[in-house]
């Protein structure tokens, strides 16, 4: 299992994924979820990654085989549109590469993904893609998306986040929705990628790797932790007689 979230934000975009995968209580691995293709100047994209490992690795993979500033190629897209329309015809590639006909049924070889970036002559835009290939665009009333185990780091983001929200409260808000999901989900874990996309920067995004010995992590994680416990006690008791 895995979690990732992205979020549109009028200054930019912030994009969170954690590393763990695991086929088994015994068999813990760490693998990269976020991919970044870039051209400076002209474009700078990040692809967020959950499912099936190896689909979204071959998936990867052949973007990158492909790579180049032609037609066809994710450098050679004229809109965010396009680029999200190649990386799920790409994610249908692979499915029915690797499971002609859907003949095998006890496996499931799906994935999802987020894509959100900026191209030159455009807005930046962000894109949840389905494991069909088809994908839905965040605005300005959904701002986020997650993929992966959301469930127990979505209501930080439902509570705070809007499109308004400042690149430094999404950078904690995703800090803090990892810490939730991670303390009651072993399957989601250390390290985490983030990185930042500022609005009409086109340019390689502020990156940061967040590890267990990350200080500031750490102190969100430990003034979360006291905040919720405090705000629970003065909350008014109900009247049970």
């Amino acid at each position: 299992m895995t979690y990732c979230v992205a979020m549109c934000l009028a200054d930019g975009l912030v994009f969170a994924s954690d590393s763990r995968t695991n086929a088994g209580f015994d068999q813990i691995s760490t693998f990269r979820k976020m991919h970044v293709f870039e051209q400076p100047g002209e474009r700078e994209l990040v692809l967020l990654s959950a499912g099936n490992l190896a689909t979204s690795q071959s998936v990867i993979s052949l973007l990158e085989k492909r790579l180049s500033a032609a037609p066809g190629s994710i450098l050679g897209t004229s809109s965010m549109f396009e680029a999200a329309e190649l990386i799920g015809k790409t994610m249908r590639e692979v499915i029915h590469r690797d499971n002609p006909n859907g003949a095998i049924n006890h496996v499931d070889f799906s994935c999802s993904m987020i894509l959100g970036g900026q191209i030159r002559g455009e807005q930046h835009r962000l894109f949840n893609i389905y494991p069909e290939g088809n994908f839905i665009e965040a605005t300005k009333e959904t701002p986020y998306f997650q993929i992966g185990e959301s469930k127990y780091g979505k209501p930080i983001l439902d509570r705070v986040i809007s499109y308004t929200t400042s690149l430094e409260r999404g950078y904690q808000c995703a800090l803090i929705s990892f810490d939730s999901t991670m303390k009651s989900n072993l399957s989601v874990g250390m390290p985490l990628d983030v990185a930042i996309y500022r609005r009409d920067s086109l340019k390689p995004c502020f990156n940061d790797r967040v590890t267990d010995q990350s200080r500031y992590f750490q102190a969100l994680r430990q003034q979360w932790h006291i905040g919720i416990q405090a705000l629970c006690n003065d909350l008014e008791p109900p009247q049970l007689n």
